[in-house]
Order: structure tokens, then C-alpha cells, then sequence
């Protein structure tokens, strides 16, 4: 369910939408006038009839060309040349189009056609207006995008009322004035109704839904109801009877209807886009369990100390390479797995790479490990990311380096903050030799498996990295 405060509208497509009903209503409403008059072939005011209809579906084509093609366009180009080298033909063109039918049907006595650039100004005007808008009250300027999306779309209908003030001449008499009220009553309608009806059904408060529901269909019945009782008029009693009807079975079910296909198809993308980044982030991970340079280095070392001492030592780092490496072949492919195999995987790691850097002098490594608390359980592998990034990074043969690796338990949640040194990378160094799952990736599985349950802050300088992350255990 969209929640107004969290993001903005499509406001495009809202004004897409509202744009065409309304240039659809004023079309129709002057078709139907033409079949409703009696006129031949001959007649003198034929001329105005074909005004009334292509004077619009111009404008309309001209408002879908600047607002649906140019203008996206160009924001994503930014080439202003483009935008104005393809507008200044359409206005002209379609200027000369709307000049001749107006003078023709004798709508306008100026060859100036006035009315044609009181709409291009408050078209003009709108887009500055939104513009404004989005510089005082779009976030982070606001706290959230309740405000914005309400002003956006209070703005929709204030603007689209005075373009309805245009369109009055080539409309019937009074229908402009009616068809603007008809829009802005079913826009109040619509969102009303998604607003205070139909997400509250979907809350299953639906007594509070009912009450919303019969104030929308009393109150502005009702008040023609009340008139035609004060007026003694008959048609003020009908006109309220078909307002009535005309919200409850016709402007309610036709929004419930889109509300429930758009978030259908909002469901599906957000189900198919989460299996997207799931299986993405578990074929990168499945890609790089096993670090083959981690291993290399491993054994040579074990090799190197089997040469130099006895058995004992070369033993324990053998028997901990296999525990890392049944975990990656095994454990590695569970969904979640208990956080003490996590940790024991961790210390595998940290050990075996003791044994390799024991004896570098520049190398200053803390490392404190709380695990008393820590029980739950944990997705596989989310922990020695960093700690692996602060060897691979961290450790320079010729330099002074430093690792500090602090890991804790409290309240069901555990928490790493890990801090090394930063050198210059090697020259020759394979840009694809790239350490465990890589950090990037982390960031992914986490956002899948673990929204807004943890915390991850990374910080860097020219010579330390600093990480800090938390999880709330399952």
C-alpha cells in the first residue's frame, strides 16, 4: 500500500490521465452538441462545429507532445537546444492551426487568438509552480512528502479550473463551468475514497470505512436534497437522488477497481523485483564462497610451518581450514544457520590468519570477541565480509599497519566494529581478485533478507576504514 508520506505521486501520469478525461469530456460534449443540431452541408456555422473539435484535440496533442515527449526528454538530456528546437515549430504550427478555426468560426475576432496564449501561460505558469514547490517542500526539504504530494495535486485541480475558464467558448453555454465542477468533485471523490474508505477495508477497519463512506454520499447529496425541500424544486431532489447514485455505484467501485489492479501489479513487480535481488545477490554469493587466493596463502603457510616445527601447530590449522571449508560446502547453503556456527567460522578465519601474520612486526592486530549472549540465528556468512576486507586491505608488508576487531552480543542483536589501515593497492593487483562475497554485495543481501533490521556504516579516510554493523538475530 502506497503510503503518501514515503514518496512522491507519479505525478506525470496523474496529470496524463486527468489531462485526457478532460479533454475527452469537452470532445464528446461537443460531438453530441453537433448531432443534436440540425445543420446541412451548406450551413454557414459548420465551419464552428469543426472548430469546437479540432481546436481541442489540438491542444491536446501539443499538451501530450511538450508533457509526455519533450519535457522527460530533456531532463534526461539536458539539451536545452533539442527542447526548444522541436517547441518553437509545434507552437507555431499548432498557433496557426487554432488561429484560423477561431477566426473562421468567428470564436475570436483578433488574428492574435488570445485565448491560445492564455493557456500556453497557464501551462507555463503550472510548471514554474511545481517547480517552486519542489524547491520549498519536496524532502529533505520536508520532513516527508505528505505535504508536497498534497499541494501537488490541490495544484492539479486549481490549474486545470482556469484552464476550464479557457475552454468556456468553445463549449456550450454553462458546460465548462459543469464540467469543471463534475472534475474537481470526482478528484475529492476519488481520493476520499482511497484516503479514508478503501484503506481502511484493507486495515479491516471497516466500520470506520462504512462511516467515511455514508459522509461521502450524504453530504454533498444532502445539500441538494435540503435545497430542493427549502426551493420547492423537483429537479434540485433528482440531481441530488443521481449524485448519490452516481458516487456509490459508479465513482467508488470504478477507483476500487484501479486501486486494487494498481497495487496488484505494484504486489508482482515488488514480489518479482525481491526474487530478482535475492537470486542475484545468492549467485554472486555462491560465486565467491571459497577464496582460492585466501587458500593458496593458507596451506603455504601451513607448508611453511610443517617445515620449521613440529606437527602440532600445522595440525590445528589443517583442522581449521576444513571446518571453514565443510561450512562453505555445507552450512553455506542453509537459509540461516545458528549465530555459534557463524562465530566459529569467524574465529576459524581470524586464527589461521594469525598464524599467517604472526610474525610481521608492522602489524598490530586487537581483536575482542564477546560471544557469551550471542544465540539466534543468523544468514550465513554475513559477518567475515568485513573482517576479511580489513586483511585484505589493512596490511602492508613495508608499512605500519593496524587491524581492531570488536565483536558483542546485547539484547538479541549482535554488533562488529571493525578499524584498519588503509594503503595504496598493488599495481599489478587483478582487479578481479576481490575478497569473499565484497562489500556491495553485503549491502544487497542485507536489504533483502534484513530491512530495517540492520545498521551499517562505513567511513573512510586517507588512512583508515571504519565499520560499524549491527543485526537483530532471528
Amino acid at each position: 500500500m502506497i503510503n503518501i508520506k514515503e514518496k512522491s505521486l507519479n505525478f506525470r501520469q496523474i496529470e496524463w490521465w486527468v489531462v485526457t478525461f478532460l479533454f475527452l469530456i469537452v470532445v464528446l460534449v461537443n460531438i453530441l452538441n453537433i448531432g443534436s443540431t440540425q445543420f446541412k452541408f451548406q450551413d454557414e456555422r459548420l465551419i464552428e462545429y469543426f472548430a469546437k473539435v479540432i481546436i481541442p484535440l489540438t491542444f491536446f496533442i501539443v499538451f501530450y507532445l511538450v508533457h509526455m515527449r519533450l519535457l522527460p526528454g530533456y531532463q534526461k538530456t539536458r539539451k536545452l537546444f533539442v527542447l526548444i528546437a522541436y517547441s518553437i515549430p509545434l507552437v507555431a504550427v499548432s498557433y496557426l492551426i487554432i488561429t484560423l478555426f477561431s477566426i473562421g468560426a468567428e470564436i475570436t475576432g483578433s488574428p492574435f487568438t488570445p485565448y491560445y496564449f492564455k493557456t500556453v501561460g497557464i501551462y507555463i505558469g503550472y510548471l514554474v509552480w511545481v517547480f517552486l514547490l519542489k524547491q520549498v517542500f519536496y524532502p529533505p526539504k520536508m520532513s516527508d512528502y505528505k505535504l508536497y504530494n498534497g499541494l501537488r495535486l490541490g495544484s492539479i485541480l486549481f490549474f486545470l479550473v482556469l484552464f476550464m475558464e479557457q475552454m468556456s467558448m468553445l463549449l456550450p453555454r454553462s458546460m465548462g463551468a459543469i464540467i469543471a465542477i463534475l472534475l474537481v468533485g470526482s478528484v475529492f471523490v476519488v481520493l476520499f475514497n482511497y484516503l479514508l474508505i478503501y484503506r481502511k477495508r484493507k486495515r479491516g477497519k471497516n466500520r470506520q470505512a462504512n462511516f467515511f463512506n455514508i459522509i461521502l454520499v450524504v453530504v454533498p447529496s444532502g445539500m441538494f436534497i435540503i435545497g430542493a425541500t427549502a426551493e420547492q424544486q423537483p429537479i434540485l431532489l433528482l440531481i441530488g437522488i443521481g449524485i448519490a447514485l452516481l458516487i456509490q455505484l459508479v465513482l467508488i467501485p470504478l477507483s476500487n477497481f484501479a486501486f486494487n489492479r494498481y497495487f496488484g501489479i505494484k504486489k508482482q513487480i515488488d514480489t518479482l523485483t525481491h526474487q530478482v535481488d535475492l537470486g542475484s545477490a545468492n549467485l554472486s554469493f555462491l560465486k565467491s564462497q571459497i577464496n582460492p587466493h585466501f587458500l593458496f596463502n593458507a596451506l603455504n603457510t601451513l607448508y611453511g610451518s610443517a617445515l620449521i616445527e613440529n606437527a602440532e601447530k600445522t595440525s590445528d590449522g589443517i583442522q581449521k581450514l576444513g571446518d571453514m571449508m565443510r561450512f562453505m560446502l555445507h552450512e553455506n547453503q542453509l537459509d540461516k544457520i545458528p549465530l555459534k556456527r557463524e562465530l566459529e567460522y569467524l574465529q576459524n578465519y581470524l586464527d589461521l590468519q594469525m598464524l599467517r601474520f604472526k610474525n610481521e612486526e608492522n602489524l598490530d592486530v586487537d581483536i575482542q570477541i564477546n560471544t557469551d549472549p550471542c544465540e539466534g540465528k543468523i544468514a550465513p556468512m554475513m559477518l567475515i565480509p568485513f573482517v576479511e576486507n580489513a586483511f585484505k586491505h589493512g596490511i602492508s608488508t613495508k608499512n605500519k599497519s593496524w587491524i581492531k576487531i570488536n565483536l558483542r552480543c546485547l539484547n538479541g542483536s549482535i554488533h562488529l566494529d571493525v578499524v584498519n589501515s588503509i594503503h595504496p593497492p598493488k599495481a599489478l593487483q587483478d582487479p578481479k581478485d576481490e575478497s569473499g562475497i565484497g562489500l556491495d554485495n553485503v549491502r544487497k543481501r542485507l536489504a533483502v533478507l534484513y530491512p530495517a533490521k540492520h545498521e551499517l556504516n562505513i567511513v573512510a579516510n586517507d588512512s583508515e576504514h571504519f565499520v560499524h554493523f549491527s543485526l537483530q538475530l532471528d
